[in-house]
């Protein structure tokens, strides 16, 4: 298990009423994390378990133990398992080095973000349970990832991003808008795989409206879009998550700017274990 456990933070995680930010504690929470990724990618969403995922009930992979694991709790909840209501996974270069690499590496060529200096981060498996969707939890796990960005002077993060659904064509209008309008620079675009590559610019860029494929993107890479982020070249379908990915690239001196006017001290604050 990755996690920064040489934090030393006497005020603890970042806290908005009963909700508090941090990273897991050992491998309970992140059980708890795995379980709640479990409800909504296979019980919510439409993902395929493994046998072992199904029996368990948890989503995992080889590359959790490589992740800091961030959480949102409501410490509200009375039994801890259930208290994990939002995680993100959180994997730095100087940790992926060590122990097996990038997850994105298995859509995208991402050799391009690895020639690059300074810190970089994947983030994914994003998740959230149904009745914390709203602004309130976002805005937390994105203080978090700010906290976890300046702690760690990460220049630069990305990962994959999805839409529901396996068949392209129906998401024609958003893949899109993201293609022409939002394709990241040469030299920081990731591009699919070769034997997984789909094609994004399905219709011209004049052939449709910017305001109406705005709102077709799903709430997650509106984020993104927010923070200034890009996307690589080409979507990938993911069978067992029944999705169509585009892999999200973000240079996060936007974002610890925005953060540090909204939450000030907040972004100088470890994300603590």
């Amino acid at each position: 298990m990755s996690t920064a456990e040489t934090f030393d933070d006497p005020h603890g995680g970042i806290h908005a009423g009963n909700l508090e930010a941090r990273l897991a504690r050992g491998a309970a929470e992140i059980d708890a994390a795995q379980a709640l990724r479990y409800r909504v990618f296979y019980e919510e969403m439409s993902a395929r378990p493994s046998d072992e995922m199904r029996s368990r009930r948890r989503d995992f992979d080889s590359h959790d133990e490589c992740f800091d694991h961030l959480l949102v709790i409501d410490h509200d909840r009375p039994h801890p398992q259930d208290s994990v209501v939002g995680t993100y996974r959180l994997n730095r270069r100087s940790e992926a080095m060590r122990k097996g690499g990038f997850y994105t590496a298995s859509e995208y060529d991402i050799s391009e973000l690895l020639a690059s200096s300074g810190e970089i981060m994947e983030l994914g498996r994003s998740c959230v349970a149904a009745e914390y969707r709203n602004r309130a939890t976002m805005a937390l796990l994105w203080r978090g990832i700010a906290a976890y960005v300046f702690h760690f002077d990460i220049a630069l993060m990305f990962g994959c991003a999805s839409f529901e659904g396996v068949e392209p064509d129906s998401v024609a209008l958003p893949l899109s808008y993201l293609y022409h309008n939002h394709l990241a620079p040469e030299g920081l675009r990731p591009r699919a795989l070769a034997a997984l590559f789909t094609p994004m610019d399905r219709i011209a860029a004049d052939a449709f409206g910017r305001r109406e494929a705005r709102l077709s993107l799903p709430p997650l890479i509106k984020g993104y879009l927010r923070v200034g982020g890009f996307v690589g070249d080409g979507a990938v379908i993911d069978e067992q998550f029944q999705t169509i990915d585009v892999c999200i690239v973000v240079k996060t001196d936007w974002v610890t700017d925005k953060y540090r006017q909204h939450y000030g001290a907040d972004i100088h604050r470890p994300v603590s274990v």
